[in-house]
């Protein structure tokens, strides 16, 4: 069972003033949060609204406190190097209609207030454009298939997928990596992996590339040598 508040926490090297603008522009949230998608019910800006603007339980711009329906709470204060961004989580079993979920949403978590970090730090007030992928976990991830095996803040250069690639290895946690970029405009890819278990039989992994300045034709063509190369590895899992 998962811990009762689990808490994600990250520094940005931003004023608090920048990160908080962040959290509460319309625009800005679309620059991290997530992926793009378009669905019956308005996609990503629909998203964007429910979780953040449709119920919010606290708001308090002077304080740094924002909780989102459900019992998530954030904390935006300043600290040594910029703002320290608090996530704490819902405590489990609040919320019978996603505690199936409880853990997924604690991932994707970690995975957006990383994508915030680097939207404020790499690229205040850039547009992004994405690529999402998902499927099952497999005993390997595809962040091992791929050789990124640098620490946190070091640099690499390797084939990926089909391209030549230099950056910096951006974040580690247990079941996440990201890397920038740099041939994506200085880019962000977030790799995600659970392997198989008790409660995730096939496993289930997760890849979110944010690219910058590449055209309609670019991004067309690294869709297609991911998502070949994505597929092979991570289908999507068969239905019981």
């Amino acid at each position: 069972m998962s811990e009762q508040r689990p808490t994600i926490v990250v520094t940005v090297a931003a004023p608090v003033e920048a990160v908080w603008d962040a959290l509460r522009d319309k625009d800005k949230i679309r620059h991290w949060h997530g992926w793009e998608f378009e669905g019956s019910e308005g996609g990503l800006d629909q998203e964007i609204d429910h979780i953040y603007f449709a119920a919010i339980t606290e708001e308090d711009a002077q304080a740094g406190v924002l909780e989102i329906q459900g019992g998530d709470r954030f904390v935006v204060e300043p600290a040594d190097g910029g703002t320290r961004v608090t996530l704490t989580r819902a405590a489990f079993g609040e919320d019978p209609e996603w505690d199936a979920y409880y853990d997924d949403v604690t991932e994707g978590w970690i995975t957006f207030l990383q994508q915030l970090r680097f939207a404020v730090e790499q690229h205040a007030g850039d547009a992004r454009r994405t690529l999402f992928y998902s499927g099952a976990g497999g005993q390997q991830s595809a962040a091992d298939a791929l050789g990124l095996t640098a620490p946190v803040g070091a640099s690499y250069a390797l084939e990926l997928v089909g391209e030549p690639a230099t950056g910096t290895v951006w974040f580690r946690s247990e079941h996440q990596v990201g890397i920038t970029v740099d041939a994506w405009g200085n880019g962000l890819l977030v790799l995600s992996h659970v392997p198989p278990g008790p409660d995730k039989p096939a496993g289930a992994a997760m890849a979110i590339l944010s690219l910058y300045g590449v055209d309609d034709e670019t991004r067309s063509a690294i869709d297609k040598r991911w998502r070949d190369w994505w597929t092979t590895r991570h289908p999507e899992p068969s239905a019981s």
